[in-house]
């Protein structure tokens, strides 16, 4: 009997944030996986997805990783609760944080984040190298996204009628 693919739910993948406006302001390049260091009560808030990472971004302060931005919401019940939007450390290896600042550095790129979810039960952020687009760039991607969708549609309606 053959093995089904798996999920991403069964490969123990729990999406909690994305960041979907990052791909309209940003041309993506390379992206990176990481992970971060936080504390229980953030944890829990993350398991609720009380957590915001549309303004999200990373930075290298003495080839240390760090995500700025990010809002975790604070749970009135927890014990020991924690800053809202702290900086928190992202776990990287340190040829990815080399990586990363040259890219900051030479190329005047920014590191945006695009995705928060769990892992196997860690809790991982995805890093991606970013442009900024001009207002004409994003214009052309509203076009190009339009023609597709337009495409699709005219595809479908040729199969129904047909």
């Amino acid at each position: 009997m053959a093995a089904r693919p798996k999920s991403a739910n069964e490969e123990g993948i729990v999406v909690v944030a994305t960041n979907r406006r990052a791909a309209f302001d940003y041309e993506l390049t390379e992206r990176f996986e990481a992970g971060l260091v936080l504390i229980g009560s953030e944890v829990k808030s993350l398991r609720l997805r009380n957590v915001n990472i549309a303004e999200a971004w990373a930075t290298i302060r003495n080839h240390e990783a760090f995500v700025e931005g990010m809002r975790i919401g604070v749970l009135q019940h927890a014990a020991f609760g924690h800053k809202e939007d702290r900086v928190r450390k992202l776990l990287l290896h340190s040829k990815q944080i080399a990586q990363l600042d040259e890219a900051i550095d030479r190329k005047g790129l920014t590191v945006v984040i695009t995705r928060l979810y769990f892992r196997d039960g860690h809790a991982k952020v995805e890093l991606a190298l970013a442009r900024g687009r001009s207002k004409g760039d994003k214009r052309e991607a509203i076009k190009s996204k339009d023609a597709a969708r337009e495409a699709q549609a005219a595809i479908s309606a040729a199969r129904r009628r047909g």
